[in-house]
């Protein structure tokens, strides 16, 4: 065990998924040999540079990263096909930077178009004074009184979608918060809803998770429910939750098959990439169970792609419309019982208070 001096921890570059962890609790150094978890804090060494050549802060700014610079990450599995796959290892070998936000893993397999992930050297887990490693888990948002019933919503287009209902429904006069509840942590959604006009801005980090990839899924219900009723709190009337990812996803397929997570749900906006799986996830969702109450995403920047997905029998709304403070209202007055809208796709939803 060594002893981290103020001075290194501070100068070390910490990573936006560590964010909710205060400095002054990093106290010590756990060597290898140690077997890390996902969620585990972990000082490392910027081996070399690949794909990653910068990390977020917790500020949200990207800083600059080189070889030899010492950086405070969280271990997590990683799901994005357009980027890695990547594994918490078993020990605390040389491993990459698969994230951004600042995650630790073992890269798998990565897109052709992908440079190489930036290598890292694990120095040692990081721990309170009296030894025990932190992990983002131990520091998640406290639990809230149960403020809201059960609402609904998912999204692939998503998060243009989530921020520009965002923008609508506070232009028309609603207190919205937004939560992402999947992903790999990184700071640009949040900083959108925010500038969107979110009166509060949440995702799965405040829940006590780096990455969500491979998290099992009555926890990440458990932490969908903290990250709402924690909106609740801080002023919200409605919100917007953001799902990670497509519906085949593992974790995302799994959350829109539980009653659970259903509960939360009262309407589905879906965002998709064109007409056919717009259409193919509406017959996924309604199969499920959902009210999809319209589409979105990237197929509204074509007219054929918008005309195609008619024949979901679902209205498409594009960013014009779904900004308009009087559509947007529109969307959610259907659900005023109060229920919530997902928008699905990559997944989002949208909680009203009782």
């Amino acid at each position: 065990m060594e002893i981290l001096d103020c001075e290194r921890i501070t100068k070390a570059k910490r990573a936006f998924t560590t964010r909710r962890i205060p400095t002054e609790r990093m106290r010590m150094l756990l060597s290898p040999p140690a077997e890390p978890k996902a969620g585990d804090l972990v000082l490392a060494r910027i081996e070399t540079l690949g794909h990653h050549k910068s990390v977020e802060l917790p500020s949200g700014r990207k800083a600059a990263l080189a070889a030899t610079d010492e950086v405070v990450l969280a271990y997590g599995n990683r799901y994005a096909p357009d980027q890695f796959e990547a594994m918490v290892p078993a020990d605390l070998g040389p491993c990459h930077m698969v994230a951004a936000g600042g995650v630790a893993s073992r890269a798998m397999t990565w897109h052709d178009k992908t440079m190489s992930p930036t290598a890292i050297v694990p120095l040692g887990l990081v721990t309170n004074s009296c030894g025990r490693v932190l992990n983002v888990a131990d520091f998640a948002v406290a639990p809230q009184p149960a403020r809201l019933t059960p609402p609904t919503s998912m999204n692939s287009g998503k998060t243009t979608t989530a921020a520009s209902l965002v923008r609508g429904l506070a232009r028309a006069g609603f207190a919205v918060g937004a939560a992402k509840v999947t992903g790999t942590g990184a700071g640009n959604d949040i900083w959108s809803m925010i500038d969107a006009g979110a009166c509060a801005a949440l995702d799965f980090t405040d829940g006590g998770f780096a990455t969500t990839y491979l998290a099992p899924i009555d926890a990440l219900v458990e932490g969908a429910q903290r990250l709402l009723h924690s909106l609740a709190a801080a002023g919200a009337e409605i919100a917007v939750l953001e799902v990670a990812d497509g519906l085949f996803q593992s974790e995302t397929a799994a959350l829109a098959k539980s009653p659970k997570f259903r509960q939360l749900t009262g309407g589905v906006l879906f965002a998709a990439g064109d007409a056919m799986g717009a259409v193919a996830g509406c017959e996924r969702l309604r199969e499920l169970g959902y009210d999809v109450l319209g589409l979105s995403g990237l197929l509204t920047c074509s007219p054929l792609a918008r005309r195609e997905a008619g024949a979901a029998n679902a209205p498409v709304y594009g960013v014009k419309e779904l900004t308009d403070p009087a559509t947007a209202a529109n969307i959610v007055s259907g659900i005023l019982n109060p229920r919530l809208m997902v928008i699905a796709g990559g997944a989002q939803c949208l909680y009203q208070e009782s």
